[in-house]
């Protein structure tokens, strides 16, 4: 580009460079209008943009260690989180015993974790798209980091539910910031193969999750397992650091605080309804007031966000169709794996009697093959186009969970091994489809947005998934009683029509291969 460095999104109303988009705008929707949303905002890391050519063998090597810096970042710091749920589950009991916590506090830790993400995912994107992503990666990374040494150090059960909530507070700001960067430092057309890796991280960290938190635990003591993250946090700090981002001007737009509020105590309500479901039933009264009020909440969100100058979605995101398909797919598909593994992990060990680390090795063929999947995913992505992998992806799950239902209560090891891993198989090409088509559909200056949906549609689906096979499995039996093995059947069954949704919004994303999606 005779040295010159391309025009980043946003970038006023300069015509645009040849070989990039003329608005970088989403496919599919409309250009903004002035006055009512500003041009695709960025901040101090638009300028990493990259346009796919480079001046110079030395300017080509400084650009490959800063996407190969930006990858590890964000695959780390997408492990790093996937573990530590892993890890927590594993933890509860001893840590109950030693706190001499009730168990209705000990499930606090988990939800008070989950409230507080999923109420502040797209906030957080959007934060970091006026502020820059690497600064809000390195400020959200050291956060958990520090939260987690603070739980490791507790004195009693109120400190680690406080911790935890704050945990749960950086971890929003860091989850969008990891896809942002690969968004921002990767062509769309290149954005396949680096999104399959940070899937098969996420997929090696569930995989190692049972092993490593069972071997701390029995060795070391609950608190162990949150030591851990502290120097892999600052390591990720470092590595974020270290990505070269050149100064550009930040973004024109304010953050919209009344939609942002809004949005955040919308998914907070709504989440800490769902969490309840599994105590409380679908008719209870608790279940209907908070549905009732997330509803409430949801309408009040939509009339702000019609009059809203700059809105907390943008609404050239919220039109586009790819992006709202992807969204949809991860949303339910997400459920129905999540919700498998709530019924598998409760037969493995309250029916068939298996310890945690045993249970987990029966689940591993599922982690496996969604390490593999990944890589494969993203070849067949580059060469049938997302609407056809998305869609086989769909199917596989729905069909995996369907075998599930089926072989579950059964106690056929072989064949749930076998089923597991076609379900990780699918959930490899939905997740590699799907997330490759939010990140690379959206113009650079809104990728931490929509990462912070990305992942809160990861966060919410599994909430429901959870709630819907639990509800199941408890359906007509009194509080307490002990749950049989035949209870697996209609949850799994259930969770299949769930998945089953999901093969319309695939249907509904673009059919062009070679990464046409992604450009």
């Amino acid at each position: 580009m005779n040295g010159k460095k391309p025009a980043g999104p946003g970038a006023g109303s300069r015509a645009p460079v040849r070989g990039t988009k003329a608005a970088n705008r989403v496919p599919g929707s409309r250009a903004p209008v002035r006055g009512q949303e500003p041009a695709g905002p960025n901040t101090a890391d638009r300028a990493a943009e990259p346009a796919g050519r480079v001046a110079g063998p030395g300017a080509a090597a400084r650009g490959a260690l800063a996407r190969s810096a930006a990858l590890a970042a964000s695959v780390a710091g997408a492990m790093l989180v996937a573990l530590d749920g892993t890890l927590l589950l594993l933890a509860q009991p001893s840590l109950q015993r030693e706190l001499h916590a009730t168990m209705a506090q000990v499930q606090w830790t988990g939800t008070g974790y989950l409230v507080a993400v999923a109420a502040l995912l797209v906030v957080a994107g959007r934060i970091g798209d006026r502020y820059g992503h690497r600064r809000l990666l390195v400020v959200g990374v050291l956060g958990f980091g520090a939260a987690s040494a603070g739980i490791a150090l507790a004195p009693d059960i109120g400190w680690v539910i406080g911790l935890r909530a704050a945990q749960g507070v950086f971890g929003a700001l860091l989850q969008p910031a990891t896809l942002a960067l690969l968004r921002l430092r990767y062509p769309p057309e290149r954005l396949a193969g680096p999104v399959a890796v940070r899937t098969a991280g996420i997929g090696l960290a569930g995989a190692a999750g049972p092993v490593l938190g069972g071997v701390l635990v029995a060795q070391l003591g609950w608190r162990s397992v949150f030591v851990l993250n502290v120097p892999v946090a600052i390591a990720i700090a470092a590595v974020a650091l270290a990505i070269r981002v050149p100064a550009a001007r930040r973004a024109r737009s304010r953050t919209d605080l009344g939609g942002a509020a809004l949005l955040a105590a919308v998914l907070a309500l709504g989440v800490y309804t769902l969490v309840g479901v599994p105590l409380h039933g679908w008719t209870g009264a608790s279940t209907v007031a908070g549905a009732a009020g997330t509803a409430a909440g949801l309408v009040a969100l939509l009339a702000h966000e019609r009059r809203a100058a700059a809105p907390i979605v943008p609404r050239s995101v919220a039109a586009a169709r790819p992006v709202t398909a992807a969204i949809g797919l991860l949303l339910v598909t997400a459920g129905g794996l999540f919700g498998a593994l709530f019924v598998a992990t409760f037969c493995l060990q309250d029916v068939l009697g298996l310890d945690p680390l045993r249970a987990g090795l029966r689940v591993l063929p599922l982690t496996v093959l969604m390490v593999l999947g990944a890589p494969l995913s993203s070849a067949a992505l580059r060469r049938y186009g997302p609407r056809r992998v998305a869609a086989t992806g769909s199917a596989l799950v729905v069909l995996a969970l369907a075998g599930l239902a089926r072989f579950v209560p059964a106690g056929a090891g072989v064949a749930v091994g076998g089923t597991l891993a076609v379900l990780g198989a699918g959930f490899a090409a939905v997740m590699v489809t799907a997330t490759g088509t939010v990140v690379g559909d959206a113009p650079a200056g809104y990728a931490g947005v929509v990462g912070g949906l990305k992942q809160t549609a990861m966060n919410v689906g599994p909430t429901v998934g959870i709630a819907v096979a639990a509800s199941i499995m408890q359906a007509g039996r009194p509080t307490g009683a002990a749950l049989s093995a035949a209870a697996a059947a209609p949850a799994l069954l259930a969770l299949a029509a769930l998945a089953a949704v999901g093969l319309l919004p695939a249907l509904r994303l673009p059919g062009r291969p070679t990464g046409a999606s992604l450009r």
